[in-house]
């Protein structure tokens, strides 16, 4: 008798050959994982009314704080593991949408988990529905029924959001009408995203070549997606749906206006929900362009994006009475101090170097103002590579690189470069996975941010390693100018 055909992994099909158990497995052990994690969060999330000024310490000596933090390390090692473990054998799409789908189920009922961000949302959107801009003044001066639940670095700062979020956030509050109705349909918004990402990432991988099981594996059953985006809640997930989503309708009908105007129309809205998500018009806009760059060809075709992006931005601004006001709060976020951030920590450092020498010296807006200038000038530089090379790829590079230079970073940031590149180079690069593997042992159940608590060594250590990735960067630009002798050439 004849064996059974048994499929093969990445077919398309449920593939049980060369691990089908492990498979299982892995499957069972995120949500394991995920319900540990849940479990923590019952026990010491980030609760309205919870210690403001937690420590690991104060955590462990508080109540159920080992079985807190003991489910939280077991929960996200297993979480970690199981992605990891499939990130070059999933077995089908099905298998890798339905996997993320129950890794997310426990977090969507779980107290908010690892920031106080939503209550945040929650005052601002109540600042909102009273009248009151909060671009203007930080929710201590505005009337918000909430304000002992906000963090207090962020309780006079004026709101980083764009203005469809902040929209948003004053429709759920107005609808509501209380705190924890409010986090439930934050929570559903985040879901939301989630869940529009899952629609326009396999688009997007199969328009770039990618193994469309394989790409919505790494973007969405990465274990930041669960413990932070639906967790936190946080407006990421909204803002990376839209741009994934913008981005597959663009790359699925370059040269075509109407669904050109509908991409760049997404990409706005992605804008108008977080400002970060600008860097990836212009990538759309070469992406737009059918046959090779020519100028004429660029304000042809991309013209459409970017006037669909710009559209919805300044509809919703002004339609909202809002104005450009969030530009200032975005250099309000600087206020944490984290060595996760690259120019921090080398901030950071230099600080404690002249502190053994008998100085004082702080370091931190030098470093931060020259990573600005260099993430300009390396946007720049990239767009113009990408002239004739892929621009979504790219665009996830430019993605990456925003977040990386930016004064401050917290983990969930690495979902936004994160669901691009899984999409449009997972077989190319795999250091961003283990960026969000590393990211997601770095906040506790309750908000609290290990890097916060270990400035030494983490900024010595973070430092260190840009230093390695800057040598390494430029022996590889320097070998790819170096000729190649004519004996190599004709061979």
């Amino acid at each position: 008798m004849s064996p059974v055909p048994v499929p093969t992994v990445g077919a398309g099909r449920p593939g049980w050959q060369h691990g089908g158990v492990s498979h299982l497995l892995s499957r069972w052990t995120g949500l394991a994982g995920s319900i540990l994690l849940a479990l923590a969060a019952f026990l010491g999330g980030a609760f309205p009314h919870g210690n403001l000024h937690p420590t690991p310490v104060g955590i462990w000596q508080g109540p159920h704080g080992p079985l807190i933090l003991g489910s939280w390390l077991v929960g996200t090692t297993l979480l970690v593991w199981a992605w990891w473990s499939l990130r070059d054998r999933v077995p089908s799409l099905r298998w890798a949408l339905v996997t993320a789908g129950l890794w997310l189920l426990p977090m969507l009922v779980a107290p908010p988990f690892g920031s106080r961000d939503v209550y945040a949302y929650a005052c601002q959107g109540a600042s909102y529905a009273g009248g009151i801009s909060p671009y203007e003044q930080g929710v201590s001066a505005l009337p918000c029924p909430w304000l002992d639940t906000v963090s207090f670095i962020w309780r006079d700062t004026p709101a980083p959001y764009g203005p469809l979020f902040v929209v948003l956030a004053g429709a759920v509050v107005k609808v509501t009408g209380s705190l924890t109705a409010s986090i439930v349909l934050f929570r559903l918004l985040s879901l939301a995203g989630v869940a529009l990402t899952a629609y326009a990432v396999p688009v997007l991988a199969r328009r770039c070549g990618v193994p469309a099981e394989r790409a919505v594996w790494l973007a969405l059953a990465c274990p930041l997606v669960a413990m932070h985006l639906i967790g936190g809640p946080h407006n990421d997930s909204l803002m990376v749906g839209a741009l994934v989503a913008g981005l597959a309708v663009v790359a699925s009908r370059p040269g075509r206006p109407g669904p050109l105007l509908a991409g760049g129309a997404l990409l706005g809205v992605a804008v108008a929900i977080k400002v970060t998500a600008l860097v990836v018009v212009p990538f759309a806009a070469l992406a737009a362009m059918v046959g090779p760059y020519r100028i004429r060809t660029l304000v042809r075709d991309g013209g459409w994006v970017v006037g669909g992006a710009v559209a919805v931005v300044a509809g919703v601004t002004f339609g909202g009475g809002l104005d450009l006001g969030w530009v200032g709060g975005l250099s309000q976020g600087g206020v944490a101090v984290a060595w996760t951030s690259p120019p921090t920590a080398v901030g950071q450092t230099v600080g404690y170097v002249a502190v053994l020498f008998g100085a004082h010296i702080d370091a931190l807006p030098v470093t931060r103002g020259i990573a600005v200038v260099l993430l300009a000038v390396l946007l720049v530089w990239l767009w113009w590579r990408a002239r004739d090379r892929d621009p979504l790829y790219h665009a996830g590079l430019a993605l990456a690189l925003t977040v990386a230079l930016s004064p401050v970073v917290h983990p969930w940031y690495w979902t936004w470069p994160l669901a691009v590149l899984a999409a449009t180079a997972a077989l190319r690069e795999k250091w961003y996975l283990v960026v969000a593997a590393v990211g997601s042992f770095l906040i506790l159940p309750d908000g609290t941010g290990l890097p916060r608590w270990t400035k030494m060594p983490g900024a010595p250590l973070m430092t260190l390693l840009v230093i390695v990735v800057t040598v390494r960067l430029v022996r590889s630009v320097r070998a790819a100018r170096r000729p190649v002798p004519a004996d190599a050439a004709a061979d």
